[in-house]
């Protein structure tokens, strides 16, 4: 959101973008965001495509300024670790700017794959992404689960033929069982314990 009013200043506007009003947008991208800012302006689309790759200079810049990890989910994923699971990570980030913001927050070193919207030719909800995060963790897909916090996660989960566990403390907040995932997590610390029950 910062980034994308970053790019509406730099037109010569007002930020029309508010970080928690417009939150759940944020999570559909980057492009979304402009195009609900371009809307609010009263303004066409069509700078959408010039903008987009300005809106991810910024937000590279700035990547880890409003960024911070939920609590619980470094010990939740050392736990699963040490229990042997294998964690991977399938975004639908650009892989270069995930790879930036993982190793920035210090935990790209807990997780045995990365795979973004530009690793392949088909991102999330394909459930190549998934496959291949599951694969370059060195997982098995059918002993897989996807953790997630929107309808692209579950459509990504329910394609993959994996279970799926929603986040309850996402822009989605409670709404996520509208979405019928396998379970939900109210906090990380109950992760440990909701794995093994999907998946044994």
């Amino acid at each position: 959101i910062a980034a994308a009013n970053a790019c509406f200043r730099e037109l010569g506007h007002d930020a029309p973008l508010d970080p928690a009003e417009d939150q759940t947008i944020a999570f559909h991208g980057g492009r979304a965001l402009l195009r609900l800012g371009f809307r609010r302006l009263g303004m066409g689309e069509d700078q959408v495509g010039i903008q987009y790759p300005l809106l991810l200079e910024h937000y590279g810049g700035s990547i880890d300024i409003f960024t911070s990890l939920y609590p619980g989910v470094v010990a939740a994923i050392d736990r699963l670790r040490g229990a042997g699971y294998r964690i991977g990570i399938c975004t639908n980030k650009p892989e270069r700017l995930a790879e930036t913001l993982m190793r920035q927050l210090g935990v790209r070193h807990l997780f045995g794959s990365l795979v973004g919207a530009d690793t392949l030719p088909v991102r999330k909800p394909d459930p190549e992404p998934f496959f291949e995060a599951v694969r370059r963790a060195g997982g098995a897909v059918g002993s897989s689960l996807m953790v997630g916090d929107t309808t692209t996660d579950r459509d990504t989960a329910c394609a993959a033929g994996v279970p799926c566990i929603l986040v309850t403390f996402g822009a989605e907040g409670r709404g996520v069982s509208a979405l019928r995932p396998d379970a939900q997590l109210d906090h990380y610390d109950e992760l440990a314990v909701l794995v093994p029950r999907l998946i044994g």
